[in-house]
């Protein structure tokens, strides 16, 4: 036998069991036992819930529990996942993780559909002086208007294949992040990927991106490593610009194709002053 056979086979089925893992035991490791009406004491190995606590709470069997933490390849229920989901204390999103990860469907199918409309570019455009830009669930960069070139980053300098939030914001030296809080931004924009990539596991291009962010940043694995989720939100941001200075800016998601997970962001002003400078700054 060559040995090239006797290399184990890695597929997108053992890859999504080895994320569940994981996800479980983040989730149980931090909440702690006097929480849910454990009486602490005694000598824990690890952070959080023993699994047997899960397993009672939850009402399933502790074997059981124990397998799909594990990542074994055993069965799993609707309502099982729902109780330890109560159990977990998971929020919307991290729930819909777990049902992703575990292979149960929440709703209808996906659609095919992934092309880029091309009246978008037309729409951006017309969005001028309001920075805006196109991003699929990967944080590729689609596309974008001349005032997001301006007021953030001139993405026609940065190379095609190099057009990636993640990558930009934690590796490349093309940018450095031009809104204030970045670091609130970085750990939302990890945990966005990592709730996206439950729907992509195996896929090449969303491994080859992860593990090129793992291998060239230690603040990405640091992130990754925390197994949080999240979604695309719309909050107030605030944008320093070299020219105009501080920019006051609220972040607004409209899907162009929601089963494909793109979306455009704009950045509309919050106040008089950030409109007069983005005004200034794009049309000036």
């Amino acid at each position: 036998m060559s040995l090239l056979s006797s290399v184990p086979v890695v597929t997108d089925k053992d890859e999504r069991r080895r994320e569940l893992s994981a996800f479980l035991r983040s989730r149980r490791e931090r909440i702690q036992p006097d929480e849910v009406g454990f009486v602490p004491g005694g000598r824990r190995r690890t952070p959080g819930l023993r699994r047997e606590e899960v397993a009672q709470l939850a009402g399933v069997g502790v074997t059981w529990y124990t397998w799909l933490e594990q990542g074994r390849d055993i069965n799993v229920s609707a309502q099982v996942l729902e109780a330890i989901s109560r159990t977990l204390r998971l929020d919307r999103l991290e729930r819909n993780h777990l049902y992703t990860l575990a292979g149960i469907a929440l709703g209808p199918g996906k659609s095919d559909c992934s092309a880029l409309p091309g009246s978008v570019q037309k729409m951006l455009d017309q969005l001028s002086p309001y920075p805006a830009q196109v991003l699929n669930s990967r944080y590729d960069v689609l596309a974008f208007n001349e005032a997001y070139c301006k007021v953030i980053l001139d993405m026609n300098e940065i190379p095609i294949e190099e057009r990636n939030l993640l990558w930009l914001t934690f590796v490349s030296d093309e940018w450095r992040c031009a809104f204030i809080d970045h670091e609130s931004i970085e750990q939302h924009m990890v945990a966005g990927f990592r709730a996206a990539s439950a729907a992509h596991l195996g896929e090449p291009s969303w491994q080859d991106l992860t593990e090129r962010l793992l291998v060239n940043s230690p603040l990405f694995a640091e992130l990754w490593q925390r197994y949080d989720v999240a979604a695309p939100s719309a909050k107030i941001k605030v944008i320093d610009n070299e020219k105009v200075g501080l920019l006051r800016v609220e972040a607004v998601n409209l899907w162009v194709s929601q089963a494909a997970g793109m979306r455009l962001t704009t950045y509309t002003p919050v106040d008089d002053e950030s409109e007069a400078k983005l005004n200034t700054l794009v049309d000036g």
